[in-house]
């Protein structure tokens, strides 16, 4: 897959739809002719090319000189996000309410003091209306600034009441900070580690749940207090692999919505976020039904016509809706069917590459690589584990990139490869040790695999069936239950067992669990 440019303005250039690439072009006439605009004739220049090239670039517009060119791509930039702007306002209602505090200013700098307070009421209203206190705090620090240097006798005991307004504004900011912060972090453990490893991470993940988490009665809390606190209990639980209790915070999550549905459009990000959190936690729990239930509101929510977009939704649409049908697949054990869309997938994944964070990105090839494995394609599967496995920041996921490593061994054992089954094992170890990560289902499966090649052929079945009761034991600890949610081992030995395909021990599982 290349690699596509990282100059800012190009690839700001190349993700504008036609429609903004037409309102640019008005944005840039607003003052009168643009024939001589130069950062206009840069913007067709960049349109017209595949990847960024300054030399095409010259070339294109001769009267362009190399040591003008970082001043006029700033300038194009510039001109490119104000048009944005303005193009997109409609659809943010904290660029209005921006819009009109500036025009505030703009009244209180004609000395038009009355006129300027009434505008100001106005963004507060609103600004409570779509749940943004830090706009009606910018507001009310502009009232105090107001009623201070004039008297404007706008109303009886203004002082009182605007400190009044202001000291309760804060006080809400305050514990929605308090609440988004807590959220934040442990959502960022989750991010670096995963799940707890053990009751030594199970304790320290609870200390500072307890400690970070403010006293919150969410009967009384605004839509964002709420918000924050039901998704600083998921992340919570999903890192102690608590997912019933998990369930029921990423419901409460969803409901928030049902219950508010105008903010579904307004905060539609957060909305299809705790529709993804839904469907993880419904997939932990194997719960089938309900699972398929949330899929297709999420499906539904974006083949809405009449719902706002924007490349930012679209984007996380597409993570959400792919991660999940690949789910779905894993559940329902067609393998071999999942391979179907992983061309489509890996279309749209070089299409947001430049949108697109790194996490994303190495769990989508981990559920490809996991397809290619359940459906027989082991080299395949390889093909798409050394894609994580070489990825050089160690920080980022430790569990996506140990297990990522496992799998990638018993590959190479499905595989046939033997000659370099004993590297990889060594290999692992040393990793697992670097990342001190090395818990009982890896040290069973690397005893395992390091032997196998010493058990006679007659006693293959026995060894696999020893291997599967120890690791029965392992899975039973619910702090060592961890492996089997990346990997499904268990599944794994049955096929080898059975001499039945994997895919085909999966199938029989989920109609069990249907």
């Amino acid at each position: 897959m290349p690699n596509r440019s990282t100059e800012p303005i190009f690839q700001l250039i190349k993700s504008l739809t036609r429609s903004e690439k037409r309102h640019f072009r008005l944005f840039t006439n607003r003052q009168g002719s643009s024939e001589d605009l130069k950062f206009l004739q840069l913007f067709d220049a960049l349109e017209a090319l595949d990847t960024y090239d300054e030399a095409q670039i010259l070339a294109h517009v001769p009267s362009l000189k190399r040591v003008q060119l970082a001043n006029l791509k700033a300038n194009l930039y510039k001109q490119l996000l104000s048009s944005l702007r303005v193009y997109h306002a409609g659809q943010n209602p904290d660029i209005q309410l921006h819009e009109q505090l500036d025009y505030a200013r703009v009244l209180y700098n004609k000395g038009f003091y009355q006129q300027s307070l009434r505008m100001l009421e106005k963004v507060k209203v609103a600004a409570r209306q779509v749940e943004m206190p830090h706009i009606v705090l910018l507001a009310l620090d502009f009232e105090k600034l107001i009623e201070s240097q004039y008297i404007t006798r706008s109303i009886k005991d203004r002082a009182e009441t605007l400190a009044t307004e202001a000291l309760d504004t804060v006080e809400h900011l305050s514990k929605l900070h308090a609440l988004s912060n807590a959220s934040l972090r442990l959502y960022g453990l989750y991010l670096k580690a995963g799940h707890a490893r053990n009751r030594a991470d199970h304790e320290q993940i609870s200390q500072f749940f307890r400690e970070n988490l403010p006293p919150f009665e969410d009967s009384q809390g605004g839509f964002f207090e709420k918000l924050y606190y039901y998704q600083a209990h998921v992340w919570y639980y999903t890192l102690n692999q608590d997912f019933r209790a998990c369930y029921r915070y990423a419901q409460k999550w969803v409901d928030l919505f049902e219950q508010a549905p105008h903010m579904k459009d307004l905060q539609a990000m957060l909305y299809i976020k705790g529709l993804h959190n839904l469907l993880a936690t419904l997939y932990n729990m194997l719960y089938y039904s309900k699972f398929m239930q949330v899929l297709n509101t999420l499906e539904e929510f974006s083949a809405n016509q009449t719902r706002r977009s924007s490349p930012n939704t679209e984007i996380l649409l597409f993570q959400y809706i792919y991660t999940n049908r690949i789910n779905a697949y894993f559940l329902e054990g067609r393998f071999t069917e999942g391979l179907e869309i992983v061309p489509e997938l890996l279309e749209n994944l070089e299409h947001y590459r430049s949108q697109l964070d790194m996490h994303r990105t190495l769990v989508f090839y981990y559920k490809i690589a996991s397809l290619y494995f359940g459906s027989g394609h082991y080299h395949k599967a390889i093909e798409y584990l050394n894609l994580i496995i070489q990825h050089k920041d160690l920080s980022l996921r430790e569990d996506l990139q140990c297990f990522a490593r496992i799998l990638n061994l018993i590959a190479h054992y499905e595989a046939g490869e033997d000659a370099s089954l004993e590297y990889q094992v060594r290999s692992v170890y040393r990793f697992l040790g670097m990342m001190n990560d090395q818990q009982p289902m890896q040290v069973e499966i690397f005893r395992f695999l390091r032997n196998v090649g010493n058990i006679a052929p007659n006693q293959v079945r026995e060894a696999f069936v020893a291997l599967r009761e120890k690791l029965m034991v392992i899975a039973a600890d619910p702090f060592e239950s961890r492996p089997f949610l990346y990997l499904d081992i268990i599944s794994w030995l049955d096929s080898k067992i059975t001499n039945v395909p994997v895919q085909e021990i999966m199938k029989r599982k989920f109609l069990l669990m249907k």
